[in-house]
């Protein structure tokens, strides 16, 4: 090899030159002496640069830290009239960063970060009501201790609300502040209930709130629509005062309470008959009533509590995290879930043979790995991080999904399934589309198919058929969940659920192992065939089975029921009911 010759730096050699100093600065140009008009040589940049470099600089005076007051910012954010989902998206952002919530309501309250503090801004430490003062200094406290505070206010912050006081008392103390506007009971309380405020023919809207003053209903006398706050204990009164002073006694009247919530309800009357409607009735002071002829409209715009499921109380034996996606469907569809899980998820016994897998899919042993369940993606992962393990583990490797709530979770890894069944999401599904072993093409013939212990045999045998070898591994253990709390318990039991959601076979059996049977009344709905027979060994009849294995067609075929359900009762001539208000003398058996 010829040696590269040794590259050197030529230096900048530096010419001094004489100058004469000029006695005037010549028009004509630099370069030309005023005393002799001979071109001269500029001073030399260089050593002009370096001169100046010597120069000792003047020492620079400390400057000192601006002191930056603790005080912090206050956002006042509308949680409309009682659905926490009717949050603006404002005002979830604030929640989400805040480091404060001072709340009246608790649900909201649990939209707050972790580690966030929780202040009760509805009574003092003896439990009496607040004052819109003490209120406001309990805001302006904890603004002045620096950080996010969010006062969270039901319906508007500035419609009916402690807002303007409150922020008064941040404008007095120099806290800067926001306000994001929510839905107002006013309005959104008689959407919710079909009753529109104002149609094409009418305009003009009342708001008035009773039992504060007293009210000059003469001035109510005409056909503007009315919309009364706090008029629960005064109906009668009220109803009486707008007759006499010129409205027809026919005019139609609508209560709403615990509007936008499951809870709601509406009694439509007249002003001559309201009275007598409601006269055994208990009525909420937080109601909203209506007076006007819009109310004639509910019959045909009511589209909430008519809703498939309104009201009901739905049991899903899974955890919290697995119930969340068939929660909200069935929220969509009027319900309220509450989830009870009957399993807990815990490390295989012998941990070992996991390991020697995890090694072999590493080293190239395998041709497949086949997930069939969430949870099996779950142990995976967190073998590939006891090992220092990421995706790429993977590469070369096929991968396999048992169904698409399988496959997303995979796509958490930024990996797509090879293959995923293209009928039935189950074992059987997926071996329909398997292909049979074959020597030219597959260069392995060796499967990991990491599962739970309880899992059926059906996907092994069905692989060994085609050809395959299976490496059957434990990847976990699923053990029955302790006991729910004695009243889901009793509530299980005595039929207060309208309906139970079963979504596998182990969930039947650890429900009824854990709480006991479902009441006679209780509607019975299930994912699958097998989960449905598993239910009717277990003395239950099935009265909603999925078409497909997947928790939202669940919710649907649910929702459908009771749809077909209400129909009927409309038809009948009868009152909705939900199941829990029609219990059997005795518990079901399977037909």
């Amino acid at each position: 090899m010829t040696a590269r010759p040794r590259q050197t730096r030529k230096k900048n050699s530096v010419t001094t030159t004489t100058v004469t100093k000029p006695t005037a600065r010549s028009k004509g140009g630099a370069g030309k002496s005023a005393a002799t008009g001979t071109k001269t040589k500029s001073k030399d940049v260089r050593s002009t640069t370096q001169k100046a470099s010597t120069r000792k600089p003047a020492e620079a005076q400390p400057v000192e830290p601006h002191p930056v007051r603790p005080i912090g910012h206050v956002s006042f954010v509308g949680a409309g009239p009682g659905d926490a989902s009717l949050l603006t998206v404002r005002a979830a952002e604030l929640l989400a960063a805040a480091d404060t919530v001072i709340t009246e309501l608790p649900e909201h309250a649990a939209l707050a970060p972790a580690g966030a503090e929780i202040v009760d801004g509805g009574t003092n430490d003896e439990g009496a009501p607040l004052t819109p003062s003490l209120r406001g200094r309990i805001v302006v406290r904890h603004a002045k201790s620096g950080g996010n505070v969010v006062r969270v206010l039901a319906g508007d912050p500035f419609t009916f609300a402690t807002g303007p006081e409150e922020a008064i008392a941040c404008s007095k103390a120099g806290v800067s502040f926001e306000v994001v506007p929510g839905l107002s009971p006013v309005t959104a309380v008689p959407a919710y209930a079909g009753v529109p405020l104002t149609t094409r023919t009418k305009r003009e809207v009342s708001v008035v709130r009773v039992g504060e003053a007293r009210v000059n209903w003469e001035q109510y006398a005409g056909d503007q629509t009315l919309v009364l706050l706090s008029a629960a204990d005064s109906l009668a009164e009220v109803a009486a005062s707008l007759v006499e002073a010129g409205r027809a006694a026919a005019t139609p009247i609508a209560i709403t309470q615990v509007g936008t919530t499951t809870a709601q309800s509406t009694i439509v009357s007249t002003l001559e008959s309201v009275a007598a409607d409601t006269r055994k009735l208990s009525i909420s002071s937080s109601a909203v009533t209506v007076v006007g002829e819009t109310v004639e409209l509910r019959e045909t715009l009511s589209w909430f509590e008519t809703k498939p499921l309104f009201g009901w109380r739905v049991l899903v034996p899974r955890t919290k995290e697995q119930a969340e996606s068939l929660g909200q469907r069935l929220h969509n569809y009027g319900a309220v879930s509450e989830g009870v899980p009957t399993i807990s998820v815990e490390p295989p016994r012998n941990p070992q043979q996991m390991d020697k897998a995890i090694r072999g899919l590493v080293e190239g042993r395998y041709e497949w790995i086949v997930f069939t369940s969430v949870n099996a993606v779950r142990a995976v992962r967190e073998k590939f991080e006891e090992y220092g393990l990421d995706a790429r583990a993977f590469s070369g490797l096929k991968i396999a999904a048992v169904g698409d709530k399988t496959a997303a979770a995979i796509e958490t890894w930024g990996i797509r399934p090879d293959r995923i069944p293209s009928g039935e999401q189950s074992a059987r599904g997926l071996l329909e589309d398997w292909p049979p072993y074959d020597d030219v093409l597959d260069p392995i013939n060796r499967v990991f198919l990491p599962r739970a212990d309880i899992a059926t045999e059906q996907l092994v045998a069905g692989l060994i058929e085609l050809g395959w070898e299976v490496d059957d591994v434990t990847a976990y253990r699923t053990v029955r969940a302790a006991p729910p709390p004695a009243p889901t318990r009793e509530a299980i039991k005595t039929g207060k659920f309208d309906a139970v959601v079963f979504t596998s076979s182990s969930t039947v059996r650890n429900l009824v192992g854990i709480a006991g049977k479902p009441h006679a009344s209780t509607i019975i709905a299930c994912i699958g065939p097998a989960t449905a027979k598993t239910a009717e060994e277990h003395g239950l009849r099935v009265d909603v089975l999925a078409e497909k294995p997947a928790v939202e067609v669940l919710a649907d075929a649910l929702a459908d029921f009771g749809a077909t359900r209400r129909l009927a009762m409309l038809e009948a001539g009868d009152p909705v009911t939900k199941p829990s208000e029609r219990k059997g003398s005795s518990r079901r058996r399977s037909r």
